[in-house]
């Protein structure tokens, strides 16, 4: 019999104990993001200086840069730790990390949500090869991002003659997660969120190490009204329940039924969301040549967000199966600040199940971001200009699609460009290089895809690149660039090339 309490935000805050491991689930802006419980959790600090010593775990980034998500927990004094694979929307708490003032653990989004199962089912922490040869390895990093950071939660080991990683288990105390309806017997319902997440494997986490799982949602309904297949978390699983009537689908954005699958929206006049950036633009349809019908296909978050304006304008979006790593798939995907939900799409599944699928190889092709890539061909995405990112899905996704396209500008900060009469001109050549001799962090182990058979390009808006047998090789240039004035001078070390093509002018105009 549940024996789920209702309470207050207040309330529920009051529940949660100084030197408590806290996993919380979300998204972005705002995507199933418990905000009503997280503000009230961070005005307790403010009032009382508790919880303190806070160890905080999620999978993915949430927030909105500034005061909401896990920003709501980037205190000094509140938090100890934070355990997270993705950093980029709570600039409080990478601040913190830069500054040394909590130790920081970065692993991949996956093998966090995973590791959350294994904890709730009892088992000896997560066995796998995510994070094999990146800076998660143990001949890396171990995952650990600063100074202050000491203790190893990873290790290497060896089953059957293959080397595996080892994520330790660690206790679990309160869960915070959140749906859009409970039942009066604590059932949970997602039915009218964006995504689902990960929230029924914190939720297991939490209970089945004997702590606290809070649930926030947007009304409270009475005993059978919910449909048995809209419960995600059984009420015997929830020891509190928020009602939050205020709780958007979006920071500062009204419900839509065509985002949460109720309904399916006329997208004739919506705008197809081709980049109108000339570089991201160039991107994207050069990217998309690589695109091949019947392809299982995933998309990063960032510049390849603009291939899903170039296969919507082009119509053909049913040649291909769409995917991202917050388990939506196919839909008009939405980008940016929304990146993770769709519009019409044709299924909503965990994440944690979306990564079991990426994880064992379901995806043809996958295109993602390139923060800097190097020599060897690493590609470095999670640690750059000594901030700490995060790689969300990208390293399940990278080390697992049979095809890696990795999409970026070829310099940043500051790049200028023009296309007049057919030819692409470097007005004036960004201040930061991306092709480095060494990348800062290791996200994308160029020796780890050559030894898996795996294609990879590197696309720019100047210069394709391709993963070769001793490095990076340059295999195409756009028109009018020239190599030895546009490209070389503003690389740390020289490709291989051979046979250098020109890039179809029809990706430029």
């Amino acid at each position: 019999m549940s024996t789920a309490k209702f309470l207050d935000a207040a309330g529920a805050a009051a529940l949660l104990k100084d030197g408590d491991t806290v996993a919380i689930s979300g998204n972005g802006s705002g995507m199933i993001s418990a905000e009503a419980v997280f503000a009230a959790i961070e005005q307790r600090f403010h009032q009382t200086a508790h919880p303190r010593g806070l160890t905080l775990v999620h999978s993915l980034g949430l927030g909105d840069r500034g005061a909401l998500g896990a920003n709501r927990f980037a205190h000094e004094g509140m938090l100890r730790r934070v355990i997270a694979g993705h950093f980029t929307w709570s600039t409080k708490m990478q601040q913190l990390v830069r500054d040394n003032r909590i130790e920081a653990y970065c692993f991949p989004g996956g093998a966090i949500q995973h590791l959350l199962r294994e904890i709730g089912a009892g088992r000896p922490g997560l066995f796998t090869h995510c994070g094999l040869g990146t800076f998660v390895d143990p001949r890396h990093d171990g995952g650990r991002c600063n100074e202050r950071t000491r203790e190893e939660l990873v290790e290497l080991m060896h089953i059957d003659g293959r080397p595996v990683l080892r994520y330790k288990p660690f206790r679990v105390d309160v869960a915070i997660i959140r749906g859009t309806y409970a039942d009066r017997r604590g059932n949970i319902s997602p039915e009218e969120e964006a995504i689902d997440m990960d929230i029924h494997s914190i939720a297991l986490a939490a209970h089945n190490c004997g702590g606290t799982v809070i649930a926030q949602v947007r009304q409270v309904l009475e005993p059978g009204s919910l449909h048995p297949r809209h419960v995600r978390v059984p009420g015997i699983m929830v020891d509190a329940v928020v009602e939050d009537p205020a709780q958007e689908l979006f920071y500062g954005l009204p419900y839509d039924p065509a985002v949460s699958g109720a309904k399916r929206a006329h997208l004739g006049a919506i705008a197809a969301g081709i980049p109108s950036k000339l570089e991201r633009r160039i991107v994207a349809r050069r990217a998309a040549m690589e695109l091949r019908p019947g392809a299982s296909l995933n998309f990063g978050f960032g510049m390849p967000g603009g291939i899903f304006g170039v296969i919507a304008g082009q119509g053909n979006q049913h040649e291909y199966w769409m995917s991202v790593e917050q388990g939506t798939h196919n839909g008009r995907m939405l980008d940016e600040r929304l990146f993770g939900a769709a519009r019409n799409t044709d299924a909503i599944v965990p994440s944690i199940e979306q990564f079991d699928f990426y994880s064992g190889g379901g995806v043809d092709i996958t295109f993602l971001g390139m923060g800097e890539a190097d020599a060897a061909g690493n590609v470095n995405v999670s640690h750059l200009g000594g901030n700490l990112i995060g790689p969300g899905g990208f390293i399940e996704i990278a080390q697992n699609a049979r095809k890696v396209v990795f999409c970026g500008s070829f310099d940043a900060q500051g790049t200028r460009l023009r296309w007049t009469d057919g030819k692409l001109e470097i007005v004036e050549p960004g201040r930061v290089r991306k092709f480095v001799k060494n990348v800062e962090r290791i996200t994308f182990s160029a020796a780890y895809a050559r030894d898996t058979g795996q294609q990879v390009l590197y696309v720019t808006e100047r210069a394709v690149f391709r993963l070769a047998a001793d490095g990076l090789e340059l295999i195409e240039i756009a028109p009018g660039i020239d190599i030895e004035r546009d490209i070389l001078p503003y690389m740390d070390f020289r490709p291989r090339m051979s046979k250098v093509a020109i890039m179809p002018p029809s990706v430029f105009e």
